[in-house]
């Protein structure tokens, strides 16, 4: 109390995804109270390159936590949570940026997730068949960090392989930038780096992909000191973090988490009970949580380890804490969405309906083609970005059949109502392989921007046959992120009891 009022206490959640910051302030009660969001730049120097500046992320991060705080007493902000892609940062000895292309350009120093340079590097990993494969579904993808790694040794070897000092995952650059400590967080770590938690890294794999020089100093490069999800990050802002995130000093860090991750966490464990939803009596481990955003993951929890082929894990405590996490994913959703729409000559004509676009698009479909699709026949393979799982094969691409000559907005109406269906199909692929390696899933938990459609998340009731539930709190991710600041700064005992106080969700309607 304060004044014979009571003190309301906050905590900041910080998002990066793929081409934006967000941040929220969000209440004890896990009400949001205001968002903002930045822009950030992406540059593509050559097809499958993707790069990024993480100056320019963690100027953005400051400029959007200091909007949401705007007015708001810092004594009151009790802790600050991130999540962010799982790109690749590349800092010197003294921590200043390392370019990651041939253009040398330093401050272009973040190979981004789906940077897919490094495919050959991924296949030539995939037929060592060394064990730490058996926890990322059997092949490895060029978006985890092993191959891009290697790909930077193989091709920067007198330039960035030379000059690197500290090889961070994004989230852990927000943490190192926030705190000053080199500590990472276990879901960096053991999702997308192979740590175990139990065995820590494993040199042999190291030494027999050719980056044996990555065991120097215990590790010191990609990590020596691993902390759980949520759990404080050294002594909390530093003073150069505070002043630019317009906080207090030693404000709380909490260890941070994949934007994926963030999201499963702030939904997976929704309070269902007055629904009449199947997983309403079942465990967690009931539930899938989907994160659907630029690109999207599928993530599943379970007891004990589940190997599922073309699937990443099983991981532990990756996102909940003593569970076992599998990730399934399509590396472009929202992002193929885009693609298809921008790319149809009857784009133009979609633009003069763009204060409605979304509603005019999904009634214009479902009145044309819906209740009128006994003559039409049109198929999309969505994988132009290759197939994350469960085929696990990055070299395949996209294909659409049954295109006519037809330019108008019908036929965008219909290749866009066919790419839902596709991708929504992709969902119940990863279903069936994770049901048939002993996940039982009966109900699918969504957030994430394409959640915002109806079509979409229609489309995947429709094709999956399970009940959708969204987020009556629609900036999950976010959410799940406040939690891990929620958590750092000890007002929960937790990062189970900070996300349960966090998560209400409601039933989205199955046809």
């Amino acid at each position: 109390w304060m004044g014979g009022r009571p003190v309301v206490w906050y905590y900041v959640g910080v998002d990066v995804g793929t081409a934006s910051v967000r941040a929220a302030l969000v209440t004890r009660e896990g009400q949001v109270k205001t968002t903002a969001e930045e822009s950030v730049s992406i540059w593509e120097p050559q097809s499958d390159h993707y790069v990024q500046s993480s100056a320019d992320i963690w100027s953005k991060c400051c400029r959007a936590v200091r909007r949401v705080t705007q007015g708001v007493p810092k004594s009151q902000v009790r802790g600050v949570g991130f999540d962010a892609t799982c790109s690749l940062v590349v800092l010197d000895q003294n921590f200043r940026p390392v370019a990651v292309n041939k253009d040398g350009k330093a401050e272009r120093n973040v190979v981004m997730w789906m940077d897919h340079r490094a495919a050959e590097q991924a296949a030539r990993i995939t037929t060592t068949g060394h064990r730490v494969l058996s926890r990322v579904g059997g092949v490895m993808s060029p978006e985890m960090q092993p191959p891009k790694l290697l790909w930077l040794k193989e091709n920067l070897r007198e330039t960035c392989w030379r000059d690197a000092a500290h090889f961070f995952d994004l989230p852990d650059f927000l943490s190192w930038k926030a705190t000053g400590s080199l500590a990472r967080s276990l879901c960096t770590l053991v999702c997308k780096w192979t740590y175990c938690p139990t065995e820590k890294w494993d040199d042999s794999f190291w030494t027999a992909i050719g980056l044996e020089d990555l065991l120097e100093n215990n590790h010191s490069k990609i990590g020596s000191v691993t902390c759980c999800p949520g759990s404080p990050v050294g002594k909390g802002l530093t003073q150069d973090a505070a002043a630019e995130l317009g906080l207090d000093l030693g404000t709380a860090v909490g260890a941070s988490l994949i934007d994926a991750h963030a999201g499963g966490l702030g939904v997976i464990g929704a309070d269902v009970s007055g629904s009449s939803l199947p997983c309403k009596h079942q465990p967690m481990t009931s539930r899938m949580a989907m994160i659907c955003g630029t690109s999207s993951c599928h993530m599943a929890i379970s007891q004990g380890p589940l190997h599922v082929p073309g699937v990443w894990g099983p991981y532990l405590s990756a996102m909940v804490p003593e569970m076992w996490l599998n990730e399934g994913g399509q590396s472009a959703t929202g992002r193929l969405i885009d693609h298809v729409v921008k790319g149809h000559a009857a784009f133009p004509q979609l633009q003069e309906h763009a204060v409605k676009r979304l509603a005019f698009y999904s009634s214009h479909i479902i009145k044309t083609y819906v209740f009128n699709i006994h003559h039409i026949l049109l198929h999309v393979w969505p994988d132009f970005h290759g197939n994350r799982s469960p085929l696990a094969d990055p070299t395949l691409r996209g294909m659409v059949v049954g295109l006519s000559l037809s330019r108008t907005l019908d036929d965008l109406a219909l290749l866009y109502l066919a790419t839902l269906q596709a991708l929504a199909l992709g969902t119940r692929h990863i279903l069936e392989a994770m049901t048939q390696s002993g996940n039982d899933i009966t109900t699918l938990f969504l957030c994430g921007g394409l959640s915002k459609n109806p079509l979409y998340v229609q489309v995947h009731a429709n094709a999956t046959g399970l009940p959708v539930v969204l987020p009556a709190q629609t900036e999950a991710v976010l959410v799940g992120a406040a939690v891990l600041g929620a958590c750092a700064s000890c007002d929960y005992s937790s990062i189970q009891v900070a996300r349960r106080t966090k998560n209400n969700c409601m039933p989205y309607c199955l046809y």
